[in-house]
């Protein structure tokens, strides 16, 4: 079929969707988790991320928060996410009151449960830092959002409440070290963690 027909007939299916009121048949829609919305992209250093899936994190039955893992492409097992090069996000959203200090501690030892010794050591000062960060927040209320990006070049950014929490993080390892909490082989929740790896419901 000569391109400019192909073209036309693409341009035509389109038209109609759009006069019946329906998405083209590939659109990426956002996922709404508990009123929280998650965008299929985002924009980045200058790249397009597109969302690799998103969760609940629950404690016992309570929502605690939603979380959604932003990629430069899809991946569906965590060796495949930390080798990936270029920038990412990891997105959470509170969904209830939460004392920011203890959130610190819970990632500390989430860090930990999932390095080996010697890795962790090697790491320590950045995760006595994070901690800070979380305790000079005080609370976290329901609606909050904070944001962990790896930028090449630049480090891990931490930004809590729209504002950037100190300098970056050089470490290259550090923001691997902080995806171990929801993606390794020990996670926060076994749910959530299937759930940005896009192998389970979000829900």
């Amino acid at each position: 079929m000569p391109i400019h027909r192909r073209h036309a007939l693409q341009w035509g299916a389109l038209a109609l969707l759009s006069s019946l009121g329906l998405p083209p048949v590939n659109a990426a829609e956002p996922v709404v988790l508990s009123g929280v919305q998650f965008d299929p992209t985002l924009r980045l250093q200058d790249h397009d991320l597109l969302l690799n899936g998103a969760g609940l994190r629950y404690k016992a039955i309570f929502k605690v928060y939603a979380a959604g893992l932003y990629l430069p492409k899809k991946a569906s097992n965590p060796a495949e996410v930390y080798a990936m090069s270029g920038p990412k996000r990891l997105s959470v959203t509170m969904l209830r009151e939460i004392d920011a200090t203890e959130l610190g501690r819970l990632f500390s030892r989430g860090m930990e449960d999932n390095m080996d010794k010697h890795s962790f050591s090697k790491l320590v000062p950045g995760v006595l830092r994070m901690s800070q960060i979380f305790s000079d927040n005080k609370k976290l209320a329901s609606g909050d959002v904070f944001t962990v990006d790896w930028m090449p070049g630049v480090g891990t950014v931490v930004t809590v409440k729209g504002a950037q929490q100190g300098e970056p993080f050089k470490e290259p390892e550090f923001f691997n070290a902080l995806l171990g909490i929801w993606l390794g082989s020990q996670p926060a929740d076994w749910r959530l963690k299937d759930a940005l790896l896009g192998r389970a419901s979000a829900s």
